[in-house]
């Protein structure tokens, strides 16, 4: 098993309240805190626990259109293409996929008008091809992990803490 119900319960704890200590987190897991600091430490280093910074809400900061764009791009140039789109910083993401397009990506702008100034950006590169991009609407269940987590440890992870 590559998580237990004990890492279950520190990931939990810790995406709910991200200022809580661990000597808190092993009050409230009744555990050692050493052992709830060798859990975190072990979760770290392979890679399930990727960070501890702020959750950031691009809207909250005048981003409030999201869209997701798939770009179609020329054979080999898949790397520089990663290049120029890491120098946009409304870029917020970018996987390879397959069917269509090639790569998807997230990005956000300040409105309609914003939208099309990044995309332009976006598309001002000689190896993208084509593109076709979607606005999102709304986000009626925004990216989460803990459900997957709660799946993994097994049954008794289910139980919230």
């Amino acid at each position: 098993m590559i998580i237990d119900e004990l890492d279950a319960g520190v990931i939990d704890m810790l995406s709910r309240e991200p200022r809580i200590g661990v000597l808190e987190c092993s009050r409230r897991l009744a555990v050692a805190r050493g052992t709830v600091q060798a859990r975190l430490d072990r979760l770290v280093a392979r890679g399930v626990i990727q960070g501890f910074g702020p959750g950031i809400d691009p809207a909250a900061i005048g981003y409030g259109v999201t869209a997701f764009v798939t770009l179609e791009i020329w054979q080999g140039g898949g790397q520089a293409v990663l290049e120029h789109l890491r120098a946009i910083p409304e870029v917020l993401e970018v996987h390879t996929i397959t069917g269509s397009g090639d790569m998807l990506c997230r990005i956000v702008a300040r409105s309609n008008a914003d939208l099309q100034r990044v995309i332009d950006d976006v598309v001002g590169f000689p190896d993208i091809t084509r593109t076709s991009s979607l606005i999102a609407l709304s986000t009626p269940i925004p990216h989460r992990v803990l459900p997957l987590v709660r799946a993994a440890a097994g049954p008794a992870a289910d139980q919230p803490r």
